[in-house]
């Protein structure tokens, strides 16, 4: 499985950048900030972006996407209860952080369940509501069976997502944590900040997990 992370923004949102070495395509996962590292990646490895998913709304995750659009046009997923967040970014999270994004209309909006198939890849999207309430973790499966979770800000190393914000919910985040805890102790876990994981360590040592 070929990926590699770029933190960006001005929280070090984590964005993943996963590839096919026999097609050259990629996708990115949560453009949170400027993307030049990203683009210079992407023709230094002779590399063509074409899809562009986000775990949620939250600007700290979507700022870079506008530069993104030119790559991808409308092949950009997010969860359906998130779509109106990135139609609308929220005003006061601009002004927290001291960005400025302006919305998108043209996008496509996710479903639990739902597999997206990419060159070398099966993506599955899992509905995990509760630090907004359109979240979404991916499941990515390479050709090879190897399996991988974006857990975006549903799960951090040996911490979750903040509940306080417009659209959070502290049961849902719990419900959506115990949907995680159904996977092996050895899936390999990468979240929107912080080190990676894995849901065995996660189980093991973070405060938040469901009995």
């Amino acid at each position: 499985m070929e990926y590699k992370r770029f933190p960006l923004g001005a929280l070090w949102t984590n964005g993943y950048l996963f590839w096919d070495d026999v097609t050259r395509e990629a996708f990115f996962i949560d453009p949170g900030g400027k993307t030049k590292a990203l683009k210079n990646f992407l023709e230094k490895n002779n590399l063509k972006l074409t899809m562009v998913l986000l775990t949620h709304g939250h600007i700290d995750h979507i700022a870079g996407i506008h530069e993104l659009v030119p790559y991808v046009g409308d092949n950009i997923y997010i969860g359906k209860n998130d779509a109106e967040s990135l139609r609308h970014p929220s005003r006061s999270l601009q002004d927290l952080l001291g960005v400025d994004c302006d919305g998108l209309e043209n996008f496509k909006e996710l479903q639990d369940g739902q597999i997206i198939d990419f060159p070398g890849y099966k993506i599955k999207v899992l509905e995990t509501p509760g630090h907004t309430e359109g979240s979404v973790c991916f499941l990515i499966t390479d050709r090879d069976g190897h399996n991988i979770l974006i857990s975006g800000d549903t799960l951090f190393a040996q911490s979750v997502g903040r509940t306080d914000l417009e659209g959070g919910d502290s049961l849902k985040l719990e419900n959506s944590l115990r949907r995680l805890a159904e996977f092996n102790d050895g899936l390999h876990v990468l979240p929107g900040h912080g080190p990676d994981t894995s849901i065995g360590e996660e189980r093991e040592l973070n405060p938040y997990w469901p009995n």
